[in-house]
C-alpha cells in the first residue's frame, strides 16, 4: 500500500469517527419525544428520618424463695421416739439412785418422766431446723431496649438547567451533574 493511499484511508477513518462522536453537551433524543440533557447540581441535602429501633434482650435475676418442707404424710415429718425413751431410761436410773424405800419408786418415776421430757425436747430440737430455709430461684424476662437512629431516605437536590433552578428528590447522592429529561410541549 502506498503512503498516499494509507494517508487517505487514515483521513477517512478519522472523519467518520469525528462525525460519529456526539458533541459534548449534545442532547440524546428519545423516541417518545423529548431528550436527555445534563444539568449542573447546585446543592445536595440529605433527607433524614429518625426511626426507633427495638432490640429484645433477656434480663435475669435471682430471687429468694422460701423452700417448702417435704415430710411424711399430711406435711408432718416423721419423728423418732428414741430420744424420749432413752431420756426416760436415763432419768429413771438417776432417780432410782436418789430415792430410798418407797421414795425410791417416786424418784424413779419422777426421774423417768423428767428424763423423757428432756429427751423429747432434745430430739425435737435436733430434727427441726432453726428457721425457714430459702433457695435462690432464677427469674428471666424479655425487655425491649429502644433507641433512636437517623436514616437517610434520599437527597434533596437543587440543580440548574438553562439558567433556571429546580429541586428534586433522588434516592442516590448525585455527582456534579445529573441527567434530566427535557420535553418541550406547545402551549395552548
Amino acid at each position: 500500500m502506498s503512503a498516499v493511499t494509507r494517508n487517505r484511508l487514515i483521513a477517512m477513518v478519522l472523519t467518520l469517527g469525528v462525525i460519529g462522536l456526539p458533541v459534548a453537551g449534545q442532547a440524546a433524543y428519545l423516541p417518545g419525544g423529548g431528550h436527555f440533557a445534563r444539568a449542573k447540581v447546585m446543592d445536595v441535602q440529605p433527607i433524614v428520618r429518625i426511626v426507633q429501633i427495638s432490640t429484645p434482650r433477656e434480663v435475669c435475676w435471682d430471687e429468694p424463695v422460701r423452700q417448702r418442707r417435704h415430710g411424711h404424710g399430711h406435711g408432718r415429718r416423721h419423728r423418732s421416739f428414741v430420744p424420749t425413751v432413752l431420756g426416760g431410761i436415763i432419768g429413771g436410773v438417776v432417780g432410782n439412785k436418789f430415792g430410798s424405800g418407797r421414795g425410791n419408786d417416786v424418784m424413779t418415776v419422777a426421774g423417768a418422766v423428767l428424763g423423757a421430757s428432756i429427751g423429747n425436747d432434745a430430739g425435737a430440737q435436733h430434727q427441726r431446723p432453726a428457721g425457714p430455709r430459702y433457695v435462690a430461684a432464677r427469674h428471666c424476662e424479655i425487655e425491649e431496649s429502644v433507641h433512636e437512629e437517623e436514616r437517610i431516605e434520599g437527597y434533596r437536590v437543587t440543580y440548574r438547567f438553562k439558567g433556571q433552578e429546580y429541586v428534586t428528590k433522588m434516592d442516590e447522592k448525585p455527582g456534579r451533574d445529573i441527567r434530566v429529561h427535557v420535553r418541550v410541549v406547545p402551549a395552548e
